[in-house]
């Protein structure tokens, strides 16, 4: 059964160097189920996926952190990367935006090395969640229960581990958008 998701917004929070196949493959399915998922990032323009260490395509910045208000959007989408992830999780404003986004119990779906963003902006504390292998002493130094499993589900919090599991990922973030 395919799910209507008309009308349903997402916010995709990167920096350059998220890894493009955890933004294009959910943003697809997203869209395809009929959200609009759009790009949200700390400056304006372009910001460049990469496909492991190696810079690929440009992708248009639909809005930035400063512009994005959580209140138009229904869920966030956090893509990993080794390099967006290390750069987004200190960014302030993006820190608040998914502080605001669970505040709302909206759903965050986050990928890979997606989990330093929650844990900076203090949010894995008490969760069951999974991620690349390496931040399984981060998450559980943070608070959270680390699994290793292709999708994990705590609430909203959508977690999953690699490109690998981006169909399961995307088919979670869907269902939690249709409920």
């Amino acid at each position: 059964m395919t799910q209507s998701l008309n009308g349903k917004r997402v916010a995709i929070l990167v920096t350059d160097g998220f890894e493009q196949v955890e933004l294009t493959g959910p943003q697809e399915a997203l869209e395809k189920a009929g959200a609009t998922a759009q790009i949200v990032s700390a400056k304006n323009g372009e910001v460049t996926g990469w496909n492991h260490t190696t810079p690929a395509s440009k992708f248009h910045v639909d809005k930035t952190f400063d512009d994005l208000d959580m209140n138009d959007y229904d869920a966030v989408l956090l893509p990993g990367g080794v390099v967006n992830s290390d750069t987004i999780r200190t960014d302030e404003t993006a820190q608040k935006l998914v502080r605001d986004a669970a505040a709302a119990n909206k759903p965050i779906a986050v990928i890979c090395h997606g989990g330093w963003l929650l844990i900076s902006a203090g949010l894995v504390k008490g969760k069951r969640m999974t991620s690349w292998p390496s931040l399984t002493d981060d998450l559980k130094n943070a608070g959270a229960d680390w699994v290793d499993q292709e999708v994990v589900v705590d609430g909203q919090l959508i977690s999953s581990r690699k490109p690998d599991d981006i169909p399961a990922f995307s088919q979670a973030l869907i269902q939690a958008l249709s409920a």
